[in-house]
């Protein structure tokens, strides 16, 4: 049996999952339903009003609606959420990623209500969650750190005394930050004071904790991170590492496994140092320990996302490993089937995340909907993606719509692969991110491997001409147009707008039937 599928719910598990809610949307909730699906788990899908189409309500088991359309009404609304556990009798939840996913006041939430959170303890969240008291942590396992410093700064005059210690230019980080906000990089003494008022106020507005504390800023590193997988019983192995040095403004675009960085030697000690921190935190489930990078020699913890990551994917296309999985078998209670030395390294992986965004009018969203959609197909191919023909995309979310994902036996030929199906990806009626990356595969310094986080603006004339606007053939437009009208009767589920406002509803008595044929008259199998 494959790594892959390696796995079930035995008879004997401590607790044995039979419906499981997911607290999450999109992709990463079609993602978790198939997996639940082949553990033989039944699925509850939660959806904001702005969602009711969404495949993901489609493909589960049950579906619970979220009045209102804003994460703030739905997705983060833990109240709210708690009671579709209750209604729904789920026995767990998945949270995904974003959203809830690292809030140990929701797993804790989740506990009181009697069902079993898919992912680390809240304390373990906890510890891993606040970057200070991780990096006390990992100094105390001699796990390196960024030097800077070990408490909350107490106010300007306690900055000042550290930038003596650490020099510039230096880094403002929130304690409680993540996803590239409450941050700002100084650079000199006399922007010390601004710098610290602004990170204060934003990591207080974004993240309700003031606190943030000094790093040395180190310019244009490497971002590799480490993906580990531990069960409830102390087992514990890495899937050794991603590269995801490709960035704008904080925001990953495209992740490869492994890492071109490092050597076999240097790739041994980052996993053992990413099994040693997730370790040293009481930690359980999939995680990820991202690491800064000077050089090969000089490699630093950064922080631990205790969650399942979008960039998942490559970790199993290299590793032979379904994630998903076995975050499920795990909250089961199930023990790792295999130990680090059954895990071996196969070939190379990309993802590339494909926004709804026009690289050509400054990474403008572009929501709206979507008049045919064509994956690319064939060997070592993968589409994760909630798009389907006369999808209408919504403007309150993530503008993420879909990942593509190439396994190569080698770089240059999963390289060669992602630009095949770049050029084959179609997704008519809103603007797309697929051709900033063939920009970017196609760039030397990326070939090479030479490249960092900041190689986007690096590389800012390069990209300025490697696209543009493209007008719009008006005719075809209202061709494609005139097709979805023709069968827009067909995706109005009438029995979906009968659901009773937080209240369980078996998808089953929607008609398979009739969302299948619905499907495919709207889709043309492009699913």
């Amino acid at each position: 049996m494959s790594l892959y599928t390696k796995g079930q719910i035995s008879n004997g598990s401590p607790r044995r999952i039979k419906r499981l809610l997911i607290a999450n949307r999109g992709e990463i909730a079609v993602r978790i339903i198939r997996a639940a699906r082949d553990l033989g788990i039944e699925t509850v899908a939660l959806y904001s009003d702005a969602d009711q189409f969404s495949l993901h309500v489609k493909l589960a088991d049950y579906s619970v609606r979220l009045p209102g359309n804003t994460p703030l009404e739905t997705y983060l609304n833990v109240p709210v959420l708690i009671q579709a556990v209750k209604d729904s009798k789920a026995d767990a939840v998945h949270p995904g990623y974003g959203f809830l996913s690292e809030s140990a006041d929701f797993a804790d939430a989740v506990a009181s209500a009697g069902a079993k959170f898919v992912g680390p303890s809240a304390a373990s969240m906890r510890t891993m969650g606040d970057k200070i008291e991780a990096k006390k942590l990992m100094k105390i396992h001699k796990v390196q750190c960024v030097p800077g410093s070990e408490n909350p700064l107490k106010d300007v005059d306690d900055l000042r005394k550290h930038a003596k210690e650490v020099g510039f230019p230096m880094i403002l980080k929130a304690s409680a930050g993540g996803g590239g906000r409450g941050m700002r990089v100084v650079r000199n003494e006399g922007d010390l004071a601004e710098s610290f008022a602004a990170c204060t106020r934003e990591a207080a507005s974004y993240f309700g904790n003031p606190a943030v504390f000094c790093e040395r800023y180190i310019e244009n590193p490497r971002h590799i991170e480490v993906q580990v997988l531990f069960d409830e019983h102390g087992n514990g192995v890495h899937l050794f590492e991603r590269d995801c040095s490709i960035q704008r403004r904080h925001q990953k675009l495209i992740e490869e496994a492994p890492s071109l960085f490092l050597n076999e030697v240097q790739r041994a000690e980052i996993g053992r140092r990413a099994v040693i921190a997730a370790k040293a935190a009481g930690y359980s489930s999939a995680g990820t320990i991202e690491f800064i990078c000077e050089s090969p020699e000089r490699i630093y913890f950064m922080e631990m996302n205790t969650r399942i990551q979008v960039e998942h994917t490559v970790s199993e296309e290299i590793s032979d490993i379904d994630l998903v999985r076995w975050q499920i078998l795990v909250a089961c209670g199930e023990k790792l089937a295999f130990k680090q030395e059954d895990i071996h390294l196969r070939g190379w992986a990309f993802e590339a995340r494909i926004n709804a965004e026009d690289p050509a009018k400054g990474f403008l969203p572009g929501p709206g909907r979507v008049n045919q959609v064509r994956f690319p197909a064939g060997p070592g191919i993968r589409v994760d993606s909630h798009l389907y023909s006369g999808y209408e995309i919504p403007q309150f979310y993530d503008s993420m719509v879909a990942k593509l994902i190439v396994w190569g036996p080698t770089r240059d030929i999963a390289i060669e692969r992602m630009l095949r199906a770049l050029s084959e990806f179609e997704i008519d009626g809103i603007p797309t991110t697929a051709k900033f990356h063939e920009a970017v595969l196609r760039h030397p310094l990326f070939r090479a491997g030479t490249f960092n986080t900041g190689f986007i603006d690096q590389q800012a004339e390069y990209f300025k001409g490697a696209f543009s606007a493209v007008p719009d053939d008006q005719q075809t437009h209202a061709a494609i147009l005139a097709a979805v009208l023709a069968v827009e009767e067909l995706r109005r589920p009438a029995t979906m707008v009968s659901e009773v406002k937080g209240t369980l509803v078996s998808n089953q008595e929607r008609s398979l039937w009739r969302d299948r044929a619905r499907l495919e008259a709207t889709n043309r199998g492009g699913i």
